[in-house]
C-alpha cells in the first residue's frame, strides 16, 4: 500500500472553510433532513489516521458530543502538552517537521492519512505533501473569514477526478495531484 494523503473539507462558494468569528454554522445552512454523510462515511473507511492541526482539535472538542473519530488521531501542535484524559490512547500530540512528523505516522503503519484544519491543509500545501483534494461546496457567500487555500512558494497542478451533487445545493469535486 502507498502513502497518501488526502484532505475532505467543505468550503463556501468564496473558498472560506470558516467565517471570520471561526464559526461554521454556515456548514448546516443547506437543509439536510436526511441527514447525509455526503461521501464521508465511504471516505474515512478508507483512511488510516487523521491528522490534524491544535486549532482544528480545539474545535472538535468544543462540540457538545462524543468523540467522533474512530481512527488514530494525530495533533500537530508545539503548544499542546497533553490530551483530556477521556482522549489518551485515540489522540496523539506530534511535534516537528511535516516530513518527521509523516514518517513518525508511517512508522505507526498508518499510510493513508486525512489531513484536516485550515493552517494544517495550507502547510501540507506548502510542503507540496497532499495527493487528493475532496472540497464541498457550500452555496454561500461568507464575504470573509478563514481561507481553505494560502500562499504556495510554486504552482500545484491537480487533475479534476469527478464531481457528485448533494441535495440539489452542494457540489463536491475530487481532486488529485498531478506529479511528474
Amino acid at each position: 500500500m502507498t502513502e497518501k494523503n488526502t484532505v475532505f473539507i467543505a468550503r463556501s462558494l468564496d473558498g472560506y472553510i470558516a467565517d471570520k468569528n471561526g464559526g461554521l454554522d454556515w456548514l448546516t445552512s443547506v437543509p439536510n433532513p436526511e441527514q447525509l454523510d455526503l461521501g464521508y462515511k465511504k471516505f474515512i473507511q478508507g483512511m488510516d489516521a487523521l491528522v490534524m492541526g491544535r486549532n482544528t482539535f480545539e474545535v472538535v472538542c468544543g462540540f457538545n458530543m462524543e468523540w467522533p473519530y474512530n481512527l488514530p488521531v494525530f495533533v500537530l501542535s508545539n503548544s499542546l502538552k497533553s490530551v483530556p484524559e477521556e482522549l489518551k490512547g485515540k489522540v496523539e500530540i506530534l511535534r516537528g517537521t511535516l516530513p518527521e512528523i509523516l514518517d513518525q505516522i508511517h512508522g505507526k503503519g498508518y499510510l493513508r492519512l486525512y489531513i484536516d484544519g485550515g493552517q494544517t491543509v495550507q502547510n501540507f500545501l506548502k510542503e507540496d505533501l497532499i495527493d487528493e483534494l475532496i472540497i464541498t461546496t457550500i452555496p454561500i457567500l461568507l464575504g470573509s473569514g478563514i481561507p481553505l487555500f494560502g500562499e504556495l512558494p510554486e504552482k500545484l497542478d491537480f487533475k479534476h477526478i469527478s464531481s457528485e451533487r448533494f441535495l440539489d445545493a452542494l457540489v463536491q469535486d475530487t481532486y488529485r495531484r498531478r506529479r511528474e
